[in-house]
């Protein structure tokens, strides 16, 4: 298994709830302690409700424990099924910075 050392995340709750400032003003101060955690993108389906997220996370391990720890254990709490996919965002660098993306600004 790569083991790079940018490592991107998604995550996706499937629930039926609007976006408010409950949901992040409660979660942010969590997420400061979160181990490798770079940067959170919160996300929020247009139509659907669901509430998700991109990180940036410093390694895979990291990453690994988040979505199997804390992600998990959320989802759980809210009865909300939850879709999680990891990213390798070496192998991408390239190509990346060639779009602008702000994650691999020089």
């Amino acid at each position: 298994m790569p083991n790079p050392s940018r490592v991107y995340l998604y995550a996706e709750f499937q629930n039926s709830a609007p976006f408010t400032e409950a949901v992040w003003k409660e979660a942010n101060p969590m997420m400061h302690t979160v181990p490798g955690l770079i940067s959170k993108t919160w996300l929020s389906g247009i139509g659907t409700h669901s509430v998700g997220g991109f990180y940036a996370f410093d390694s895979l391990e990291n990453a690994h424990a988040y979505a199997n720890g804390m992600l998990a254990d959320f989802a759980r709490g809210a009865g909300a099924s939850l879709t999680v996919k990891l990213f390798d965002g070496d192998v991408v660098a390239e190509a990346s910075r060639g779009m602008h993306s702000p994650y691999y600004a020089a």
